[in-house]
């Protein structure tokens, strides 16, 4: 007789595996909680990414870890008598693994697969499984993972041999002081007493000993002592930092002279004195994270000294809109640059901060026309502190090829002197801040790194307000994590490190100054790309 598969019905209590074969059942004599239990649970509840693997001859029961983890991954267990975890929780921080004083715990991949499928990737299952339980957005922090090209990795630097010889760097002097800032068409002089003095007047700029740059991140998004690191960092090293959307508290204005005020779609913080504040002030359009959209930083992360400074209440919400509700055009941009140079009496300098997309080289040209003293331009691999995970992934294009763009069509069109270009996005070292400038950045902005450099190990759960190392997260349990005086110090260091290879690898092409570097791209050759990204970047392929 054929089987009756309907009388296979899972019953958690009915067998070994839940399983009974007594025949049809009504499904309301089952156990209600039993059913519920069943039917209703997250499907993806044991499909985590990490799993926590504990050395019980190592591990002390110091519990080090079950105080260091923020999420509760964890916990003592009283009947037991010893420290246990719960793998569904862990988000793959390392920070208990960073801490253990006896190296016992080993955070891993869970190795458990989804049957191979070219189109369904267990990530968009995983998704789908979330999205079904929860019917809400997906968010996501840090800087996209997904394989887009890299094309820092398929480009190579030039080095003397021969003709043109090297330079020694540690025996000659180098030049990485940068100005940005809009240059004139030609200088004219005039003859006086003294000598030679200049004619032309000439517009703000700011000056960098390095080129390279703190970038934007909030006040909020991040907390103050991370704020208070980055700004003794630039102060340190002659450079800049951003503050961001979330305006500038009131005692971090000591610092002025090396921070760029952010004026965002939200305005918040911005008044005079904020804007009177910085050495430059740079207007937000759009992010390389999430073009196109505007943020959100949730009530739990506006403490009092947040709401204080972004001018909002203590615990709501502080949501930027989408567009600037000023600007609809390139007219509009125009009057709101002319604006903040009134605000500031024309003492510092003006940037536009955009996105990396489609027709990016046309809306640089606008920019600059507009007024803009500097262009910013955040590619696709930029970071944020949350971005609805679909557009992170999936909206933008790559720095690498915007950048080359941009300063083509500046060059081209004649402007490319009106204002400086700032790069965004995924700049990982040293090599590929040369690879920048060479592309034709003046110089470069940093996060993700800066951030690594003082503990983030990218688990992208930024906008939990949970953070493990205390740095995205207003929680003085966890803030207290980052010494500012110590971070501080890992940022000087890093960029500091960066510069010295720059200097370097200047050196090894002849170079004694970044300006020689800007815009040539003789120096580079390419590895692996077609013919459209070789037009696309201005670069030959190797071994031409």
């Amino acid at each position: 007789m054929p089987r009756d598969n309907s009388a296979r019905v899972f019953h958690g209590g009915a067998g070994r595996g839940g399983r009974t074969n007594a025949g049809p059942r009504d499904p309301l004599q089952n156990d209600p909680k039993e059913v519920t239990v069943l039917a209703f649970a997250p499907i993806n509840k044991n499909y985590h990414d990490f799993f926590v693997v504990r050395d019980k001859e190592a591990c002390i029961n110091c519990q080090v870890c079950v105080r260091q983890c923020s999420y509760g991954v964890h916990y003592w267990d009283e009947a037991r008598q010893c420290v246990r975890h719960d793998n569904t929780k862990c988000i793959g921080c390392h920070r208990c693994e960073a801490l253990c004083p006896t190296q016992a715990l080993l955070i891993q991949e869970k190795p458990s697969t989804f049957k191979p499928n070219a189109l369904w990737r267990p990530v968009f299952i995983k998704n789908i499984y979330k999205q079904a339980d929860s019917g809400g957005v997906l968010l996501a922090g840090m800087g996209s993972p997904v394989d887009i090209p890299v094309y820092w990795d398929k480009m190579l630097l030039d080095a003397s041999q021969v003709t043109n010889p090297s330079i020694d760097p540690l025996r000659e002097p180098m030049e990485l002081r940068t100005f940005l800032g809009a240059k004139p068409n030609a200088l004219q002089f005039e003859q006086t007493d003294q000598g030679p003095k200049v004619k032309t007047e000439m517009k703000p700029n700011i000056k960098l000993n390095t080129p390279i740059m703190f970038s934007a991140m909030s006040f909020g998004s991040i907390n103050f002592n991370l704020h208070v690191a980055m700004a003794r960092a630039a102060t340190e090293l002659g450079t800049f930092y951003n503050t961001g959307e979330g305006g500038l508290h009131h005692s971090l204005y000591q610092y002025g002279a090396n921070t760029i005020v952010q004026v965002a779609s939200g305005r918040f913080g911005v008044h005079r004195d904020y804007l009177n504040a910085g050495g430059a002030i740079e207007i937000k359009i759009g992010q390389g994270a999430k073009p196109g959209i505007g943020g959100h930083l949730p009530g739990e992360k506006i403490n009092a000294k947040v709401s204080e400074t972004r001018m909002v209440p203590l615990g709501s919400d502080a949501i930027s809109p989408a567009p600037h509700h000023d600007i609809y055009s390139i007219e509009d941009l125009h009057q709101l640059i002319f604006a903040l140079k009134e605000a500031s009496a024309y003492r510092v300098p003006v940037s536009v901060k955009i996105a990396a997309v489609h027709n990016v080289a046309a809306i640089a040209s606008g920019i600059v026309r507009a007024g803009a003293d500097i262009v910013t331009i955040d590619g696709v691999r930029g970071g944020t502190g949350a971005a609805p995970a679909m557009i992170r992934d999936n909206v933008g294009i790559p720095i690498e090829l915007a950048l080359a763009s941009v300063d083509q069509r500046l060059r081209d069109e004649g402007i490319r002197n009106q204002a400086s270009i700032v790069a965004a996005g995924g700049t990982r070292c040293s090599a590929d801040v040369v690879k920048a400038i060479a592309l034709g950045a003046d110089a470069v902005y940093i996060a993700t790194a800066a951030l690594l450099s003082v503990g983030c190990t990218l688990c992208a759960r930024c906008y939990t307000g949970k953070c493990p190392w205390g740095i995205a997260t207003n929680d003085p349990y966890l803030a207290k994590r980052q010494n500012p005086d110590i971070a501080a110090k890992k940022m000087v260091n890093l960029v500091r490190a960066w510069s010295h290879e720059i200097e370097e690898m200047l050196g090894g092409m002849g170079l004694n100054s970044i300006e020689s570097l800007r815009g040539n791209r003789d120096k580079l050759r390419a590895v692996g790309l077609n013919s459209v990204e070789l037009d696309t970047l201005g670069v030959k392929a190797a071994g031409r």
